[in-house]
């Protein structure tokens, strides 16, 4: 029998057109390169679904017994057509993954069966309708900018039966006048929205939670980015100066060095805390995101109307030690 061990027609024309002696150079940045696109990685400016399919299916491997209990009693996930992954014949997305995986790190802390909701921005209501899905909350109060609350009103009339969908309120920010506007909440809840507020309305957000809340669950970045490798900035630069100018943490880091994103970690809990007689409970890594945190927090007291009164953030932070469990419990 005849041998062969030459190159695949395929593979001729990769070596005459990608991996050539002039793109090889010294060898310096090839890594960078399409040389090793074709020898090692996808090129991820022209992959990105294929990334973010394979971080889906990633995390789905990951999921334990009681999240995909989670995740299968939250029906009808695929409306508005997500970039799915197939997975143990299951149709899932990454938006619904953060869902449960939040929904696990609340619920540990948290009775949600008969409990009072509000949530700060909701976008479409993803959380909501995994909540809803799985705990028979009292009431779900979302708070929101007018051109969110079509989105969610919308999305959530699709999702949930008529029955739960009546239990769930849409205030709009633009016409909220303050905590008298609102009765008392068990959990408020806030995910990457007080990021993209003015640091003046975050506090007064924080405000409400300690008038209003016993508990308060947020997921957030713990600061800001400038690695234009990351997206080229394709929204142009008066987008990221606009960027850089809101939320309460606004320090500039590498969000992808677990140090410094464990450092500004500290400062995250301190930043979210919604008045003096708020006790952190509970604080860890948001996966997948790298620099995305969450805390929840509880009232030491019920809930008077009037506040604990706020602690600044540049109060010294207290060093505490980093998490060291999968929950993020201390």
């Amino acid at each position: 029998m005849n041998r062969t061990y030459g190159p695949s027609r395929q593979w001729l024309d990769i070596g005459e057109k990608q991996i050539t002696r002039d793109a090889i150079g010294d060898l310096s940045d090839f890594k960078s390169s399409g040389v090793n696109h074709k020898l090692a990685l996808w090129d991820p400016r022209t992959n990105g679904v294929r990334y973010l399919k394979t971080l889906i299916h990633e995390l789905a491997s990951g999921l334990s017994p009681d999240n995909w209990g989670r995740l299968r009693r939250t029906a009808h996930r695929d409306f508005g057509n997500p970039i799915t992954v197939r997975y143990e014949g299951e149709s899932i997305c990454l938006d619904y993954l953060q869902s449960v995986l939040e929904l696990e790190f609340i619920s540990g802390h948290v009775d949600l069966d008969g409990a009072h909701v509000l949530e700060i921005g909701a976008g479409y209501g993803r959380l909501c309708h995994t909540v809803m899905s799985n705990h028979d909350v009292a009431s779900y109060s979302i708070l929101d900018l007018e051109s969110t609350l079509e989105v969610s009103r919308g999305y959530l009339a699709e999702v949930l039966d008529e029955a739960t969908a009546a239990k769930v309120t849409f205030l709009s920010a633009e016409r909220f006048e303050g905590p008298a506007d609102l009765p008392a909440f068990d959990l408020c809840v806030n995910i990457d929205s007080f990021t993209e507020m003015d640091p003046a309305v975050v506090d007064s957000y924080l405000a409400l939670i300690d008038e209003r809340s016993g508990h308060f669950y947020t997921k957030n970045p713990v600061g800001k980015y400038l690695e234009k490798a990351l997206d080229d900035h394709s929204q142009g630069e008066e987008v990221v100066r606009l960027a850089l100018e809101t939320g309460p943490l606004r320090d500039v880091l590498d969000i992808h060095d677990t140090d410094q994103v464990r450092a500004h970690a500290k400062r995250f809990v301190e930043a979210y805390r919604p008045g003096t007689d708020w006790e952190c409970v509970a604080d860890g890594w948001a996966r997948p995101w790298s620099f995305f945190w969450q805390a929840l927090y509880r009232r030491e007291l019920a809930p008077t109307g009037t506040g604990s009164g706020r602690r600044s953030v540049d109060t010294p932070v207290p060093d505490m030690a980093a998490p060291t469990d999968e929950g993020g419990n201390r």
